[in-house]
């Protein structure tokens, strides 16, 4: 049986990666420990390129280093998003003064991820791509797509919720034909990969500060 596996970049990294010393995932590597006994044909890595933080200016380079990382598994393929920055006046919480006070603030939103993931998954299943879809995210705006991968086209889809803390999305896991509820940190760090990985366009160096 076919497997493609559709990971919701941004949704690992903040449920299971930030402050941890596993950033340096191999994604394939930690797939394969999730799923012993699939035949994983493909993995879809949903992302976008991330802008340079006042307070973290090297987040692109070690964003970049991870991305080259990856062209080292050769059935994955990286799906782009985009980031929008919007400057917005929100009143302060909480609200004691009336009328509420205003603060601006710099708000970083990441667009396309989910619509990409759900259109390629469809795509997929029309193509007759895989046989089972597995999606890594706890996003329900996912819910229809798989419902309908499960439904419609008859295909197993199963959900591996990041999320480290706080429940899964109860709608994915009925919608689901299988769910697990959380990535265990010992997968996470038997799943790394080396200092320096070898790609198709020269080595790599896992970032210093990771």
């Amino acid at each position: 049986m076919k497997t493609v596996v559709y990971i919701d970049g941004f949704n690992l990294y903040y449920g299971s990666l930030k402050g941890t010393p596993y950033k340096w995932l191999d994604l394939l590597a930690m797939c394969q420990r999730l799923l012993p006994n699939h035949n994983i044909v493909m993995l879809r890595y949903f992302t976008a390129l991330i802008k340079t933080l006042s307070h973290d200016p090297q987040a692109p380079v070690r964003q970049r280093q991870y991305l080259q990382a990856l062209r080292s598994i050769p059935n994955l393929v990286v799906h782009y998003g985009r980031f929008v920055e919007r400057v917005q006046k929100w009143p302060e919480y909480p609200l004691t003064a009336t009328p509420p006070k205003v603060a601006q603030i710099l708000r970083t939103e990441e667009k396309r991820t989910d619509v990409n993931l759900a259109t390629l998954l469809m795509v997929d299943c029309v193509d007759a791509v895989f046989d089972e879809a597995v999606v890594i995210s706890n996003d329900s705006d996912l819910l229809l797509p798989i419902k309908y991968a499960a439904g419609r086209f008859g295909k197993t889809v199963g959900v591996i919720n990041p999320q480290r803390s706080g429940s899964a999305s109860r709608e994915l896991s009925l919608a689901a034909s299988w769910s697990f509820r959380k990535i265990n940190r010992s997968v996470l760090a038997a799943s790394q990969f080396p200092d320096t990985v070898v790609t198709p366009r020269g080595p790599v160096n896992k970032p210093a500060s990771w």
